[in-house]
């Protein structure tokens, strides 16, 4: 929020924003703000991005809806826009990434603040446990896919607050089922209906949930699930996400190959970087009003699950795994050797101290 380094400087202070997300993301999300190049292409025709390389294009409905149809007059742009303008003018960004994984993306977003940038991801919360509760359900969970081969089950996870319309609900249940892959789902009612009430059978094929049970192909939670756990163990090999920040960083920090499915906000960039830039993922469909099909899901499901050597899924995962040896190692801390997170929470904290030193000599 921009105006939170307007009253930080109006006390004499100095605004540091913090992007919880990477530096592609927000880079992306800041260049279709500021200059809204979708306005005079069709929705599924490519635009450029003011900023990027000229080969890394988007179509219009890789958008968020309320962004698809802002022309600049709208709501939404009057304040976004300022909004964008004025953060872009403070003294520094914390990005939750690191430059190892997305060098495209801090170069990106250097072109539009000339305020230093640090990347000091991954910032994972290492327990999110509600109540004791909680306990039970992760010993249920690790419990199921401790019978199951190492990087052979595919993990579903929409996040807290996303879920998929019924009758996408209906095609992907249809499409796992047909690939006998085992998964672990954590499912919510589909969009349209109470995201925290009961969930009701008819959302799925008949008898769905009892014969993936019986089979020992499918489990499927309701609520909280213990993700970072869920994500570490060797049997998860795929994760089908809505490509959330925390979510990528904790999947690929695992070395875990992504489905993407973005909904809502900077997902679809994020979805897009990890299939173009890093490789480590490929789409599904995207949106509420994306169309999916048993037969995509099915197909798509085999093949990031596919660790044959040189597949696509076998590449995938090995990416996957670099990717996530990089981001573990820049919380490291061996001798004098310190990971590129350390250092750059360390000239943050230089960064501030002279500024207030600075700032203390001028006022005496």
């Amino acid at each position: 929020l921009g105006w939170a380094d307007n009253v930080a400087r109006s006390f004499g202070s100095t605004g540091i924003c913090f992007n919880t997300g990477g530096s592609y993301g927000v880079g992306a999300y800041v260049s279709i703000w500021t200059n809204l190049p979708h306005r005079n292409v069709g929705d599924d025709e490519e635009f450029s991005l003011i900023g990027f390389p000229e080969d890394r294009k988007l179509r219009r409905n890789q958008l968020h809806r309320f962004l698809r149809f802002a022309d600049g007059s709208d709501e939404w742009s009057r304040f976004f826009q300022p909004q964008i303008k004025s953060s872009l003018n403070c003294s520094g960004w914390l990005c939750n990434s690191i430059e190892e994984i997305e060098p495209l993306g801090f170069q990106v977003f250097r072109n539009f603040t000339k305020s230093p940038i640090w990347g000091i991801g991954p910032l994972i919360i290492t327990s999110s446990k509600k109540n004791d509760d909680d306990d039970e359900k992760e010993e249920v969970c690790l419990k199921w896919l401790n019978q199951f081969e190492n990087d052979s089950v595919l993990y579903i996870c929409f996040g807290s607050q996303n879920t998929v319309t019924p009758i996408q609900m209906m095609e992907l249940a249809k499409g796992l089922e047909e690939s006998k892959v085992p998964f672990l789902w954590v499912i919510r009612p589909p969009f349209g209906f109470d995201f925290n009430g009961e969930f009701k059978p008819e959302w799925l094929p008949e008898k769905f949930e009892k014969r993936m049970m019986e089979k020992k192909q499918g489990m499927l939670v309701r609520d909280w699930v213990p993700q970072l756990d869920i994500l570490r163990h060797e049997a998860t090999g795929g994760f089908l996400s809505h490509c959330g920040c925390n979510s990528v960083l904790e999947g690929l920090r695992e070395g875990v190959p992504i489905i993407g499915w973005p909904l809502a906000a900077e997902q679809a960039y994020n979805s897009k970087m990890m299939v173009e830039e890093m490789g480590v993922a490929v789409e599904l469909t995207r949106g509420l009003d994306g169309e999916v099909k048993k037969e995509w899901v099915k197909s798509v499901v085999e093949m990031v699950l596919d660790r044959k050597e040189g597949s696509c899924g076998w590449e995938m995962k090995k990416k996957a795994v670099e990717i996530g040896e990089k981001l573990r190692d820049a919380w490291k801390i061996e001798g004098d050797s310190k990971g590129s997170s350390v250092k750059a929470m360390e000239n943050f904290v230089e960064f501030i101290v002279s500024w207030k030193g600075k700032n203390s000599k001028e006022d005496a």
